[in-house]
C-alpha cells in the first residue's frame, strides 16, 4: 500500500493545470494527455468512488458529518489502490473538525501546494460559481465555505482563502513544496522543473519542455473547446477561462480590492501579493 502525495490548493488556483503537467511529464504522450482521463494517473479525494463502500446510502444522503467520519476510510482505500505513491488532488483545507482530520497525515507522503493571488482568483471563482464578484469576495472570506456534493463528489471543507493557505503552508515540513500560480506562468521551466525534482523525477530538458508545452493553457483550453471537460462547473462559462495574472487591475473596483486586502492581507503579504502588487490608484 502506498501513501498519498497531495496536490492541494484553494479552488481555481491552478490545481488542474498542475495535474495536467504531471500527466504529460510522466506519460510522455505523443499528443496532450486527455484532460477527461486524468483519473487514470491521479485521483481526487472528494470522488464518491472512494466512499461508497463505507456507506450504502446514495451520496446525496451523506451529510458533512458523514463525510468527515468517512474521510479516513476513503483515504485508506486510495492508498490501497496502488502499491506506490498515489497522487491525489484536494481542495480541502488541512484542518481538524470535531477531532477528525480532513487530511490523514499518517497516510501522507508529502504535498505540493499551489497558491494564487486572491485578487485574480476571485474573478475565476465568480465565474466558476456563477455569482458576481462581490459575492465571490464573501465566499472567499467565509470560514464555513465548502464545495457542494453531488453523485460524483462529496462535500469539501474550504474555509476562507487565508485559512486554507495558512493551514497548508504555515507549518514547516520537509515533504511540502509550495508554488505560486504566477510563477507557473512567468517562470515555467524553473517552477515546473522544481515540481519534477520534488517528486523525485529527473526528466531531460527536452521532456520537461515538452510536458510544459503539452499542458499549457492554450493546449488545455483547446481540449475543452473541442470535447468539453467533465470537471467544469455547470454554472461557469469555461473551466480554462483566461489563464493570466494581473487581470484584477482592470476588473476590480478600488472598493473590491480594498475588501480583499482587508480580508487576506497577512497571507497576501507572505506570498508577495501585497503591497508589491499595486492597485491602479497606488
Amino acid at each position: 500500500m502506498g501513501k498519498i502525495l497531495w496536490l492541494a490548493s484553494y479552488p481555481k488556483s491552478g490545481n488542474t493545470w498542475l495535474r495536467a503537467f504531471i500527466h504529460n511529464l510522466m506519460l510522455n504522450p505523443a499528443k496532450p494527455a486527455d484532460i477527461n482521463d486524468m483519473n487514470a494517473l491521479t485521483t481526487g479525494d472528494s470522488l464518491t468512488q472512494w466512499y461508497r463502500h463505507l456507506d450504502p446510502r446514495p451520496p446525496s444522503a451523506w451529510s458533512t458529518d458523514d463525510m468527515i467520519r468517512m474521510r479516513r476510510g476513503a483515504q485508506l482505500a486510495i492508498c490501497a489502490s496502488k502499491p506506490e505513491t498515489v497522487i491525489v488532488k484536494t481542495h480541502n483545507a488541512l484542518v481538524t473538525i470535531g477531532g477528525d482530520q480532513i487530511i490523514q497525515m499518517d497516510l501522507t507522503a508529502g504535498a505540493i501546494y499551489v497558491v494564487r493571488n486572491p485578487l485574480d482568483l476571485v474573478l475565476s471563482l465568480a465565474d466558476h460559481y456563477g455569482v458576481d464578484i462581490d459575492r465571490a469576495i464573501e465566499i472567499m472570506a467565509d470560514p464555513y465555505n465548502g464545495g457542494l456534493a453531488d453523485d460524483r463528489i462529496v462535500i469539501e471543507v474550504h474555509n476562507t482563502w487565508s485559512e486554507h493557505v495558512k493551514s497548508w503552508t504555515q507549518r514547516p515540513h520537509p515533504g511540502l513544496h509550495i508554488v505560486r500560480y504566477e510563477d507557473m506562468l512567468k517562470k515555467p521551466l524553473h517552477t515546473f522543473g522544481g515540481i519534477a525534482r520534488f517528486m523525485g523525477l529527473k526528466p531531460s530538458r527536452q521532456r520537461l519542455d515538452r510536458a510544459i508545452e503539452l499542458s499549457s493553457f492554450k493546449s488545455l483550453r483547446a481540449q475543452e473547446d473541442s470535447k468539453g471537460f467533465v470537471e467544469k462547473s455547470p454554472k461557469g462559462s469555461k473551466f480554462f477561462r483566461v489563464g493570466q495574472a494581473g487581470q484584477w487591475k482592470d476588473k476590480l473596483s478600488p472598493a473590491q480590492i480594498d475588501k480583499i486586502v482587508e480580508n487576506h492581507r497577512e497571507q497576501m503579504t507572505r506570498f508577495g501579493y501585497w503591497p508589491r502588487e499595486m492597485t491602479k490608484a497606488g
